[in-house]
């Protein structure tokens, strides 16, 4: 057998391996794996933490399960088709900015809708007894990280002002970010979009960014300070003062001390961290929380992190803190291996999009940071951050593809 034949014969093992798992074309395995991982785990998870919630209903773990393997067929498929077929071209076409006004739309269409945990940021829609509801500020997430790569990344010219650079995109984040925590009263969702809005700033080497990028890192910096001041004895008192609904203050003083008021405000967090006590190293077993049958709200969305630690203990935990890791990993390794600052804003942008929500999520249910309502994603019970996930991973995964087979 000759050398082409044998290297045909690989080539055609690799196709039939990609096609038999449904892997991209230069996609990356690693990251390719550990999202289907992530939400064969997820799935898995939702449906042992949601069997306290249907005591009272029983059509809830069905539907709800139901829900979650529908968003992540259509999520896969969003998935599969960007990986395969987006490119940057859309972020130059006259559309483009079409498509981040849309989104603003549904942020402002979410106002007409009931508030839910003091927070008018989900379109629902009633069905039977249960609703199905659309949360529009995770797709808004992933448009910011398209809007400064689109706007800022790769920028040759210079303009007569400072301003020209980068006004534009400013206006769409702040608009955003307006609506988000203003008009929807979400500060955990804005709380993520201005960080990887920040990020993705301090990306680009235009001159002409230099400006607004030591003003972001100023600013960060201050909040970083405030931040940690407030939540220590020292600022306590400063939270009451704080520009926020009371519900919000109260996951301020409940961060500082659950014990405050521990059968109220504080209740959610203490039973979170009895759950992390109560596993240990291998958990009660899967299926056998105790706290999910108790009034434990949130029990298969904001706090499943509490339901997967008392199940499966601290080897549960690594086992959704592995995968996390090696994709974040790999969208940095790639944005490493390219001098496209448009290629480094997606992969650098969708990498910290995981990696903050990871932070927050973690962060709130140990008591490290005021809860924010921000879902682990991929893991907590929710259609919208699934689906915006996988979108994210399938632009990444294109990016990717194009810089392995040398076109970016």
């Amino acid at each position: 057998m000759t050398t082409t034949q044998i290297n045909t014969d690989k080539k055609k093992d690799r196709l039939t391996f990609r096609k038999m798992f449904l892997l991209p074309y230069g996609a990356d395995p690693w990251i390719h794996y550990s999202i289907l991982w992530l939400s064969i785990f997820g799935l898995l998870m939702i449906g042992s933490a949601s069997m306290g919630l249907s005591v009272a209903n029983q059509i809830y773990l069905p539907f709800t399960i139901a829900k979650q393997i529908i968003f992540l067929m259509g999520g896969y498929a969003s998935m599969y088709f960007l990986a395969s077929f987006f490119n940057f071209d859309f972020m130059r076409s006259s559309s483009f900015a079409s498509w981040a006004l849309g989104i603003g739309l549904l942020l402002i269409l979410c106002l007409f809708f009931p508030a839910v945990n003091g927070a008018k940021a989900w379109i629902r829609v009633p069905i039977s007894s249960v609703d199905v509801s659309i949360q529009p500020s995770e797709f808004a997430k992933i448009m910011i990280i398209l809007i400064m790569a689109a706007y800022t990344g790769d920028v040759k010219r210079r303009f007569k002002k400072d301003s020209d650079m980068w006004k534009r995109p400013l206006i769409f984040v702040c608009s955003y970010l307006f609506i988000v925590f203003v008009l929807q009263g979400d500060f955990g969702s804005m709380a993520v979009m201005l960080m990887i809005a920040f990020i993705c700033l301090e990306i680009p080497s235009h001159p002409q960014m230099r400006g607004i990028q030591r003003f972001g890192l100023t600013v960060f910096l201050i909040g970083l300070v405030f931040a940690i001041y407030i939540l220590s004895p020292l600022g306590e008192n400063m939270i009451y003062h704080l520009p926020l609904q009371e519900y919000q203050i109260n996951r301020f003083l409940s961060a500082v001390n659950p014990f405050i008021d521990q059968y109220d405000t504080g209740y959610q967090l203490i039973n979170g961290l009895v759950a992390f006590a109560t596993g240990g190293w291998f958990g009660l077993g899967y299926g056998n929380s105790v706290r999910k049958y108790t009034r434990f709200p949130a029990a298969n969305t904001d706090f499943i992190l509490a339901t997967i630690v008392e199940e499966l203990g601290f080897v549960g935990f690594m086992a959704m803190f592995i995968p996390y890791c090696i994709i974040i990993f790999r969208l940095i390794r790639y944005a490493q291996k390219t001098n496209s600052e448009k290629a480094k804003i997606v992969l650098i942008g969708v990498a910290s999009y995981i990696a903050i929500h990871i932070f927050f999520n973690v962060g709130g249910v140990t008591g490290l940071i005021p809860l924010t309502g921000v879902p682990l994603l991929m893991i907590s019970a929710g259609g919208s951050s699934a689906l915006a996930t996988l979108v994210a991973i399938g632009i990444a995964q294109a990016v990717i593809a194009r810089i392995r087979t040398g076109e970016i």
